[in-house]
């Protein structure tokens, strides 16, 4: 792939970040005055469109987006363990602790065994913590569906982020390493994208939704 497609590729998950924003977004319009900032979730997933496609460049960008996005996947996993109220976002959230670890560990390990040269962080960029810190503030009934739409938006930064180092990364063996997560992640994607819409279908027909789902 050519710098010149990878940058449209960009401008499609940008696209597609919008359209996953709008619906959160219009769900949450009548909750501007609380602690939840919706549009601040889908800012910050805009941003993440942008960082990826420089991670994808930078090694160092790269190496900095995965673990952090891996640190994000497993914090926001294990608060939705505790609130969560469908049986089908907290199955969500233990396939992303197992697997983000997964791929932690994996990344940890290529640093520590010499075959990848770099520093991972320790904690979170302050974009990440904010949307923590939006999740954390959601009201309970709200939780599952606005955990959900994060998903969707996180993972499409990662997808961006892992095909665009495997198609114009620099080094070997984190090529392989985000071409191998691509794959899960793109599993993650396809079942966030589901249970969005199982949501907004029961919504449509006038079940409880993810938020009520018991």
């Amino acid at each position: 792939m050519s710098q010149k497609m990878f940058f449209a590729t960009v401008a499609v998950a940008s696209l597609a970040l919008v359209a996953c924003g709008q619906k959160v977004d219009g769900a949450a319009a009548d909750q501007t005055n609380q602690p939840v900032n919706v549009a601040q979730d889908v800012a910050a997933a805009g941003t993440g469109v942008g960082t990826a496609a420089v991670g994808a460049l930078s090694t160092d960008v790269f190496l900095r987006d995965a673990a952090m996005g891996d640190m994000y996947e497993i914090q926001a996993a294990n608060m939705a363990l505790t609130r969560a109220k469908n049986p089908k976002v907290k199955a969500f959230a233990t396939m992303m602790i197992a697997d983000h670890t997964k791929s932690s560990d994996k990344l940890k390990s290529l640093i520590a065994s010499g075959q990848v040269q770099g520093t991972l962080p320790t904690e979170l960029d302050e974009r990440r913590k904010g949307m923590l810190d939006n999740l954390r503030g959601a009201p309970d009934a709200d939780f599952d569906a606005r955990y959900i739409g994060q998903q969707r938006m996180a993972h499409h930064e990662m997808l961006l982020l892992m095909n665009g180092y495997k198609e114009v990364g620099s080094e070997a063996p984190l090529k392989a390493f985000a071409d191998e997560v691509s794959k899960v992640v793109q599993t993650h994607t396809e079942h966030a994208a589901d249970l969005d819409n199982a949501n907004k279908g029961d919504k449509l027909t006038g079940g409880p939704g993810l938020g009520g789902a018991n």
